[in-house]
């Protein structure tokens, strides 16, 4: 959500009615989260001036660990200049941070392409707002869910109950530092989830959603505790020791 959000704002920079605008000081701490968005917090170091040339060895963008050779444009200015400076830093202090781990394992290769073409400035703001936008519709469409073995079979249904909040195994990323948060596109996916995890023994669908609309489910180590509620399901392997319970 935050480098998503954030990709947006510099394509906004990057086609601005004054022009392509450069961040000067683009540090995290000159953003700030408002209902979901990222904004920026001070302007002061915002330019739209690009840097003037007579040939291309006048256009080396440089940063502390890479250089990038850019195009001297016809009237004496570096071509793109601003919008990959912006693109770099935003690489250097979000996305190396935030993505590698921030998606499900069938969308990861897609994120570590933004991360290698962002990296090596092979992608502009144009390509790097369509990739994460077809992440972001795989990820809301669940589409990167197909051709997988259907596990909900494995386990027994009970409608009308739910687990009683406690703290139990932690995973990662987990939504709670109670125990074993995730969203999921649904309740077949919380299956594959909870059988790729040894402690996993019953999941629950909640009423709570993430930005995406996507639904959070909690993972148990035990389905013990069942308490009514007529909203909800609690979903139980269908091992030996869980029928014996049941």
């Amino acid at each position: 959500q935050i480098c998503l959000s954030l990709v947006k704002l510099l394509f906004y920079l990057a086609h601005s009615p004054l022009g392509s605008i450069v961040l000067l000081d683009f540090q995290p701490r000159q953003f700030v989260m408002v209902d979901g968005n990222l904004k920026v917090t001070d302007m002061d170091d915002a330019s739209t001036e690009e840097l003037s040339c007579k040939e291309d060895n006048d256009c080396t963008l440089d940063f502390p660990t890479k250089s990038f050779p850019l195009k001297c444009s016809a009237v004496g200015k570096c071509e793109g200049i601003n919008e990959k400076k912006n693109l770099f830093n935003a690489y250097r202090y979000f996305f190396t941070y935030l993505l590698p781990h921030s998606a499900p394992p069938a969308l990861q290769p897609f994120l570590s392409d933004i991360l290698n073409a962002t990296g090596d400035l092979r992608y502009g703001i144009n390509e790097t707002l369509k990739a994460f936008e077809k992440v972001l519709h795989l990820y809301k469409s669940g589409l990167y869910l197909q051709k997988r073995p259907l596990l909900l079979k494995d386990y027994i249904s009970l409608k009308g109950f739910r687990m009683v909040e406690r703290e139990d195994y932690k995973c990662w990323p987990s939504y709670s530092h109670l125990g074993c948060l995730l969203s999921v596109h649904s309740a077949e996916e919380a299956a594959a989830i909870c059988n790729s995890q040894s402690q996993c023994q019953s999941f629950i669908i909640t009423q709570q959603r993430t930005w995406t609309g996507r639904s959070l489910a909690s993972f148990q180590s035990s389905p013990t505790d069942l308490i009514p509620d007529a909203n909800a399901a609690v979903y139980i392997k269908r091992s030996a020791s869980s029928e014996e319970r049941l």
